[in-house]
């Protein structure tokens, strides 16, 4: 019978592997973690990462929806919103990116994901509680205050946007990127 141990250092190896781009290898050792105790949504989230660099995005949303069935976590939620962003499921990817965020609300892969979805969608006002939520837990997070304002400029709540573009200048008077986009709001 395996041990907790054996899964340790599986998945431990997997990671190494994928993170050195050795894809074969990971796999083999993310299946040994899975064969040594199947109860860890870890390796299935490396398995999903390889057959997104492979190019399988059915097999990824899979290995996405079963780590995420072990423990609805942030990170399966935000993968399988991902592929599906990729495969034209724009309605559930949308609803996946929001699930992963009210588990993690710094989850920036959900958040810019949700970004990206709510203006293809027309959906903005979505957005905007969330990145607010976000500054509630880091208030010095720029990008994610320069977001906030692009969304709420495109929304029409220009004073709103001018508020958060002050802030960033407050903090940082040479971000270009706040100062163009002040020169929007005006």
């Amino acid at each position: 019978m395996s041990t907790n141990l054996d899964y340790e250092i599986n998945k431990e190896l997997g990671e190494c592997y994928l993170f050195m781009g050795e894809l074969d290898k990971a796999e083999d050792y993310y299946k040994k973690a899975i064969g040594s105790n199947g109860v860890h949504a870890d390796p299935y989230l490396g398995m999903a990462t390889i057959a997104v660099q492979r190019g399988e995005l059915d097999k990824a949303l899979t290995l996405y929806q079963k780590a995420a069935s072990i423990e609805e976590s942030d990170k399966p939620l935000a993968g399988m919103a991902l592929v599906e962003m990729e495969i034209g499921r724009e309605e559930a990817a949308f609803a996946h990116m929001i699930k992963a965020l009210e588990k993690n609300p710094e989850n920036m892969v959900a958040i810019f994901g949700l970004i990206r979805l709510a203006h293809t969608l027309g959906r903005l006002d979505t957005v905007v509680p969330h990145l607010e939520n976000y500054l509630q837990l880091d208030p010095m997070k720029n990008e994610i205050r320069y977001s906030l304002a692009g969304c709420l400029i495109c929304l029409g709540r220009n004073a709103e946007a001018k508020n958060h573009l002050a802030r960033i200048l407050e903090n940082d008077p040479d971000n270009a990127q706040a100062k163009e986009l002040m020169s929007q709001a005006a």
